[in-house]
């Protein structure tokens, strides 16, 4: 992750936003409801905080936070044949950013996507494809990998397909990131989330191994040319993910092969830290290769919900001088002990339906934290980013989770799984809250 306060820029300008998918009404629960700006809270010219639910933990649901028609817009992505059919890209976990390379804005897009014929990115699918583009409305273009790879697929920039251009001394694939294959699943093995970094003149992507390979968890490629690659893997990656294993996922994956999932990457100045799902971070050592410290990772300092559920997507982004720190969040719908209906971020439980997958943000003035409480600063937009254009405003992404909840309905599907950014806005430096951009 990019310090936006820090990049260069080219102008300042707002972008109007495009169109994106439609939605429906929603109900909310009591607190949301009556949770109105506070008179007099913009100062300057800054929107208002939205004051916290009394009960902490509590969803907001509101129309203002979900991407929306005035305030986002689906990405147009160049398709592959394999896309042809939809007519658009599968994306899940969808990463966009914007860095200036040799004096030029360059934008980079990225995520999860599936293999043609299976519903899912699961339980394989082949690997990792990067677009481009000079402004974030496009044109994006596939990454030209035809330089070195001319025979593959345009745009793939990692696969476990590629294991065979292991060299000594430059490992690709390793062999725990190599497919296989059992009696229950067939062929196995799955990359996720994948986010793409400029640090220090050089390209790096971290992504995650999933579910269903010999080792699960999260891994560094360095690229040997540019934004295309072609990558290798990073040395502390050679025999397992980073960190440590432990009793973790679904009951198939087997004892010792789950580590720490979803691994972002945040850098200041020419430092970098490694980001993980379950609240652990560790800086890199100077020379990418590895973490400093690949055992015992130190915790943020989190303000954790009562009780606190299972959270993944982190992401760490600053601006204006303060740490915030993202989530993915289940809003789970319930119905209150009063017969209203209820919104939390709560534990799975028997009458809790998960509803929308939700980005839940802290702030700090330090990376490490302590952090706030959370807030719900995006409805349906879990597992994100956020990222600074050229221009100065302010984005984050989505993609709208067809895995459960709303984007699940069958009415829905077809609209899930998207390369979607949402306008965002933030509240000055004394309200310090990004949110989706909400309705004047």
């Amino acid at each position: 992750m990019t310090r936006p306060e820090n990049a260069p820029h080219l102008g300042r300008r707002s972008l109007l936003a495009g169109m994106a998918g439609s939605m429906g009404a929603v109900a909310l629960p009591p607190a949301a409801a009556q949770a109105l700006p506070s008179p007099g809270a913009a100062r300057h010219g800054y929107p208002s905080n939205w004051p916290q639910p009394e009960l902490y933990g509590i969803a907001d649901v509101r129309e203002d936070l979900w991407p929306r028609k005035d305030n986002s817009f689906v990405l147009p992505l160049e398709l592959r044949p394999r896309d042809k059919e939809l007519g658009r890209v599968w994306m899940r976990d969808t990463y966009v950013n914007c860095f200036v390379v040799d004096g030029r804005p360059l934008y980079v897009a990225t995520g999860t996507t599936r293999v043609p014929g299976l519903p899912a990115a699961q339980p394989w699918n082949d690997g990792l494809f990067v677009w481009t583009a000079r402004s974030l409305h496009g044109p994006w273009k596939l990454a030209d990998t035809t330089r070195f790879r001319p025979g593959a697929e345009r745009g793939k920039v990692w696969s476990p397909e590629f294991v065979d251009e292991n060299r000594p001394g430059r490992t690709v694939v390793a062999p725990w990131q190599e497919y296989w294959y059992d009696d229950r699943f067939g062929k196995r093995g799955e990359v996720w989330a994948p986010e793409l970094h400029h640090f220090r003149g050089k390209w790096y992507l971290v992504a995650c191994m999933g579910d269903h390979s010999k080792k699960v968890g999260s891994f560094l490629l360095v690229s040997d040319g540019g934004v295309a690659g072609p990558y290798r893997l990073a040395e502390g990656n050679l025999d397992k993910p980073f960190g440590e294993s432990f009793i973790g996922g679904p009951s198939f994956i087997e004892p010792g092969a789950y580590f720490h999932i979803d691994g972002s990457l945040y850098s200041e100045g020419r430092d970098a830290w490694l980001v993980l799902h379950n609240h652990l971070y560790a800086r890199f050592r100077p020379d990418m290769e590895d973490i400093v410290t690949p055992t015992n990772l130190p915790a943020f300092q989190e303000t954790a919900y009562t009780p606190e559920p299972y959270l993944e997507g982190a992401y760490v982004f600053k601006h204006g001088g303060k740490y915030y720190l993202l989530q993915a969040a289940w809003d789970r719908a319930s119905t209150a002990a009063d017969g209203s209906a209820r919104n939390a971020y709560d534990t799975a439980a028997a009458g809790r339906t998960q509803y929308q997958y939700d980005a839940v943000v802290a702030v700090a003035d330090r990376l490490e934290g302590p952090y706030s409480r959370r807030w719900t600063a995006g409805v349906g937009a879990g597992h994100n980013n956020f990222f600074k254009d050229h221009h100065g405003g302010l984005w984050g992404t989505f993609f709208r989770n067809p895995a459960a909840g709303y984007w699940s309905d069958p009415s829905r599907t077809g609209d899930g799984a998207v390369a979607g950014v949402v306008r965002l806005e933030w509240t000055g430096p004394q309200g310090n809250r990004l949110y989706v951009k909400r309705r004047d």
